[in-house]
C-alpha cells in the first residue's frame, strides 16, 4: 500500500507516543498537519508564536511520560523557536523539533525560508537530521527520539522537505519502535564506596537537581536514613517536597536561605545528584564545597568541571539512588535520626518567613502573597514560573509539595516561558490546578499566548508581578543603573480582556485573599484569569543578596576597581 511522507510522519509520531504537537501551519508543513488532524492519539495545537510552541513542548516533556514535539515551518519558524530550544538544551529537557523544509530536488535557488537549519541548530540540539528519502522518515524520527531521551536528554531536530511530505511510496513492512531508554551500567564497587563514605560522615547532606525527579521517593528514604538535610537547585525545586522536615531550600551557600546555610554549615560529605554546579545553582559559583563530594550524573562531562569530586557515579539518578540506598542500608541498619536537625530547619524557615512578612511597604508584600497562594493551592497543583525577580522569590517563599510541580527556565534564562508553559500544563493535566507566575516584562514577550488559553477554555491563573521594570536578572553589581529597565505603562485591564482573560487586581496586602478567592472560582469555570499584582520588590531575595556579594569576587583587579568606582560615582552624583 502506498503512503505519503506526511502519513509516515504521523505513523512515526504515534508509535513513539507523542500526544501533543505545537506550532503554526505553513506551506512547508501543511501536509503533516492535515495528517495529524486524522490522528486519534495526537492533538496538534496552534500557538501565536513558535517560541511559545517550544516552551509548551518543554512543559509537556517535563511533566508527562511523552516527548514534547514542535511542528514548525522552516526559516522564521525555526529561528523563532530557537530560544525555547536553547532553554531545553541547557536544561536537559528532551524535545522533538520537526520542521518542514524546502524542496532540495528542484533546480531553483533562493527558495523562501531556505537557510541551513542544521548549522543554525547544531549548538543547541543533541543532533540534527535532514530526511533525504521518503522511506527514511520513520527510522529518522525513531532515531531522533532515542537521541533526545537517552543520556542527558535534550532536543533533536528533524527537517522533512516539503516535496517528500506529499510523495507516495510503497510502505511495505513498516518499522516498529522498540526503544525504551537504555541507561549506562552502574559501577557497583563505586556505589558501595559511596555508601561507606556517606555512612561514616558525621554531617552528610544532599543537593538534588531536576534530573533526579523520578528518584524523589528514593531520595526521601535516603535522606531520612542518613538524617541528611536536602537542598535543591532552581530547576530541581520540586524534586524534594518543601513540606518534608529535611528540606532546606534552594542551594546552600551564601546565596541560600538561612535554613540551608545553617543546615549545611558543617557538612562533611555532600551527595550531589543530577546537578552540573552551574552558575545559578551555585549562587554564582559561591559554594564552599564540603571536604568530600560524591557527584552523580548521567553526563560524564559535568564531573569535576567546577568543583572536584572525591567520587563520581555515572548513571541515571533513579538507578544510582536505588542502588546507593541499598548499599547504605547495609552499613546503617537503622535510620540515623536526630530531631535537632529538623527542628533547626523548621525554626529557620519560620523566622525567615516572619522577617519577610514584617517588611513594610505600600504595595504587595511577596511573602504575604505567596503564603496566601500556597494556602489556596492543592498539594498537587502545578506551577509554571517565568524568569525574573519573582522566580527567586517564589523559590524561597512558595513551598512546592508535588514532585515535578514547579517548572521554570534555567541556565538559558529565557524570559517568556511562563504563559506558554502554564498553557501546556493545563492541556496535559486538565484536572489539576495550574498557576503561571509571570513578570510584566515576560508578559510583554509571550502574553499573547493567553489567547490560546481562551481558545481552548483553559482555567489557568496567571499571576502578573507588576513593578514596571524588566527584572529578569537581579541587580547583581554595585552601581547598576535602572534607567534602561523601565517599561512603558501598560493597560493590563484592557490587555487581559483583549486576550480573553478575566482580570483581578491586587493593589496591597488587604486585597490578596478576596482576589485569590475570585481567581480560583473563575478558573474552576474553565476561564483563564490574570491577577495583576502590584508587587513590592524593595526587599531582595536571599539569592539576589548572596550573588551581589559573590559576583565581584570573580572579577580581575582592574575590573573590580572600575565596578566599584562606577558605583561610588552613581551614589554621589547620580
Amino acid at each position: 500500500m502506498k503512503k505519503t511522507g506526511a502519513w509516515l510522519t504521523r505513523y512515526a509520531l504515534e508509535h513513539i507516543g507523542v500526544t501533543h504537537t505545537f506550532g503554526i501551519p505553513g506551506f512547508h508543513n501543511t501536509a503533516i498537519y492535515a495528517e495529524l488532524q486524522q490522528s486519534e492519539t495526537i492533538t496538534p495545537y496552534l500557538v501565536t508564536h513558535e517560541v511559545s510552541a517550544a516552551f509548551m513542548a518543554d512543559a509537556i516533556s517535563r511533566t508527562t511520560n511523552t516527548i514534547g514535539t514542535l511542528l514548525i515551518v522552516p526559516g522564521v519558524g525555526v529561528t523563532h523557536a530557537a530560544s525555547g530550544i536553547g532553554e531545553a538544551f541547557l536544561g536537559g529537557i528532551p524535545l522533538l523539533v520537526i520542521a518542514g523544509g524546502v524542496d532540495y530536488q528542484t533546480n531553483h535557488r533562493f527558495q523562501r525560508q531556505d537557510i541551513d537549519h542544521r548549522a543554525l541548530l547544531t549548538p543547541i540540539t543533541k543532533a540534527t537530521y535532514l530526511v533525504e528519502h521518503v522511506t527514511d522518515i520513520v527510522p529518522t524520527i525513531f532515531e531522533a527520539y532515542r537521541t533526545a531521551i537517552e543520556g542527558e536528554p535534550g532536543p533533536a531536530f528533524v527537517e522533512i522537505p516539503v516535496n517528500l511530505q506529499t510523495r507516495r511510496t510503497d510502505a511495505g513492512s513498516l518499522p516498529v519502535f522498540n526503544g525504551h531508554r537504555i541507561n549506562p551500567p552502574l559501577d557497583m564497587a563505586a556505589i558501595e564506596l559511596a555508601g561507606e563514605m556517606l555512612s561514616k560522615a558525621e554531617h552528610p547532606g544532599l543537593l538534588v537537581g531536576w534530573g533526579a525527579r523520578e528518584a524523589s521517593e528514593s531520595i526521601k528514604a535516603l535522606a531520612v536514613h542518613l538524617n541528611a538535610p536536602v537542598a535543591t537547585t532552581l530547576h530541581g525545586l520540586s524534586v524534594f517536597p518543601a513540606n518534608h522536615p529535611l528540606h532546606t531550600g534552594m542551594g546552600f551557600g551564601p546565596a541560600a536561605v538561612p535554613a540551608a546555610q545553617h543546615a549545611f554549615a558543617n557538612c562533611d560529605c555532600l551527595l550531589a545528584i543530577a546537578t552540573r554546579f552551574s552558575e545559578i545553582p551555585t549562587g554564582n559559583y559561591g559554594l564552599s564545597m564540603p571536604e568530600t563530594l560524591i557527584h552523580v550524573d548521567i553526563n560524564p562531562a559535568v564531573f569535576n568541571a567546577n568543583y572536584p569530586a572525591a567520587l563520581t557515579l555515572l548513571g541515571d539518578a533513579c538507578d544510582v539512588v536505588t542502588a546507593l540506598t541499598s548499599a547504605i542500608n547495609t552499613d546503617l541498619s537503622a535510620p540515623n535520626m536526630d530531631n535537632a536537625v529538623t527542628a533547626k530547619i523548621a525554626i529557620d524557615k519560620r523566622n525567615y518567613l516572619a522577617n519577610w512578612r514584617k517588611h513594610p511597604g505600600k504595595r504587595v508584600n511577596p511573602a504575604h502573597f505567596f503564603t496566601a497562594l500556597r494556602q489556596h493551592m492543592p498539594d498537587d497543583a502545578l506551577v509554571a514560573c517565568d524568569d525574573g525577580n519573582h522566580m527567586f522569590l517564589a523559590a524561597e517563599l512558595l513551598p512546592i509539595h508535588q514532585p515535578g510541580g514547579f517548572i521554570c527556565p534555567g541556565d538559558f534564562n529565557a524570559m517568556g516561558y511562563g504563559v506558554p508553559a502554564a498553557n501546556a500544563l493545563k492541556l496535559a493535566h486538565p484536572q489539576k490546578t495550574v498557576i503561571g507566575l509571570v513578570g510584566d516584562g515576560a508578559m510583554m514577550m509571550t502574553g499573547m499566548e493567553a489567547l490560546t488559553a481562551s481558545k481552548y477554555q483553559l482555567g489557568i491563573i496567571y499571576c502578573l508581578f507588576n513593578d514596571g521594570e524588566v527584572s529578569s536578572q537581579p541587580r547583581q553589581l554595585p552601581g547598576q543603573t535602572t534607567q534602561m529597565l523601565k517599561l512603558g505603562e501598560a493597560d493590563w485591564v484592557s490587555f487581559a480582556h483583549a486576550v480573553g482573560c478575566e482580570y483581578v487586581a491586587i493593589d496591597d496586602n488587604a486585597d490578596i485573599e478576596s482576589a485569590l478567592n475570585t481567581a480560583f472560582a473563575l478558573a474552576k469555570e474553565s476561564r483563564p484569569v490574570m491577577i495583576d499584582i502590584h508587587i513590592d520588590y524593595s526587599k531582595q531575595s536571599a539569592f539576589n543578596e548572596g550573588i551581589r556579594a559573590t559576583r565581584p569576587k570573580h572579577f580581575a583587579g582592574p575590573s573590580k576597581a572600575r565596578t566599584f568606582a562606577r558605583a561610588l560615582k552613581e551614589k554621589i552624583i547620580g
